[in-house]
């Protein structure tokens, strides 16, 4: 059980996804939140006595679902690619696990949020080019009212 005493062996976790490019650290609850371009790929705090760190996964799911079978109090994965891990400061999470699993997460939502972005540029120009045509109706119609009127 963390005491507060002991070091926080989420620190390394925290410190790697602060340097990723473009990542903003917020507050979600109680823990902590990091996200690249409104997308969240860590959430890392205390829960229960423990510490907690969920990742956005994709390639890595099965290999979470081993682990969430074979230490359920350890490992879980959830809907949407969310997997939560559980651990103590004497017992941490495997640095070669949470840096692959964070280097997973930070890219699958670095390109999620760049392609919300392209998404919008690309309804912003069909917004434009549909208010173009449809002013160019507008103004045959006004022509061919004004070419009947006379």
């Amino acid at each position: 059980m963390a005491t507060g005493k002991e070091k926080d062996p989420t620190q390394p976790i925290r410190l790697k996804a602060s340097r990723y490019p473009g990542v903003d650290e917020g507050t979600a609850c109680t823990q902590s939140s990091f996200k690249t371009g409104k997308k969240a790929f860590l959430y890392v705090g205390m829960q229960g006595g423990r510490y907690k760190t969920m990742f956005k996964l994709e390639k890595s799911i099965p290999e979470a679902a081993k682990l969430a079978k074979k230490e359920p109090n350890c490992f879980e994965v959830g809907i949407g690619g969310w997997v939560t891990a559980r651990f103590t400061a004497d017992e941490p999470m495997p640095k070669k696990l949470w840096e692959k699993w964070l280097d997973e997460s930070y890219k699958l939502s670095h390109a999620a949020a760049a392609g919300k972005k392209s998404t919008k540029k690309t309804s912003e120009k069909k917004k434009t080019t549909k208010r173009k045509t449809t002013t160019k109706r507008a103004t045959k119609k006004t022509k061919r009212k004004s070419s009947v009127s006379r």
